[in-house]
């Protein structure tokens, strides 16, 4: 691994681990975590308190009910941000703490999280 791959790695885990460290989910306010790949985007749910994954949706299960063609655009990400905050209402949860994990608020993350928002979640 070149020397520029390996201090990428350290800053991402360096960056997830500063993000985790101050984020966690309880009953009344989940976690609502982000991981984002070079074709999808998957978030949850999740009570840190129970170790419970309360919701959860992706963009391959939208890409399997032919709602989506491609899951690595912004389009998919908004997509993905409004069924999560339906499922998180029709669990009765109306505000989340947000988990970006070692990605940065730009692009996919910032989308999601802002669809996220429309659709009713406060973070």
């Amino acid at each position: 691994m070149a020397n520029h791959q390996k201090q990428q790695s350290r800053q991402r885990t360096r960056r997830r681990f500063r993000v985790r460290n101050s984020v966690r989910g309880t009953s009344n306010r989940p976690r609502l975590h982000v991981f984002r790949s070079s074709k999808h985007i998957y978030c949850q749910l999740i009570d840190d308190e129970k170790r419970l994954t309360i919701a959860s949706c992706s963009t391959r299960e939208a890409i399997e009910g032919n709602k989506l063609s491609y899951g690595g655009n912004v389009a998919a990400a908004e997509a993905v941000g409004k069924t999560i905050a339906e499922k998180g209402r029709a669990a009765g949860i109306s505000e989340v703490r947000f988990d970006r994990g070692a990605f940065k608020y730009h692009g996919r993350v910032a989308a999601l999280a802002n669809a996220a928002r429309e659709g009713g979640l406060v973070f």
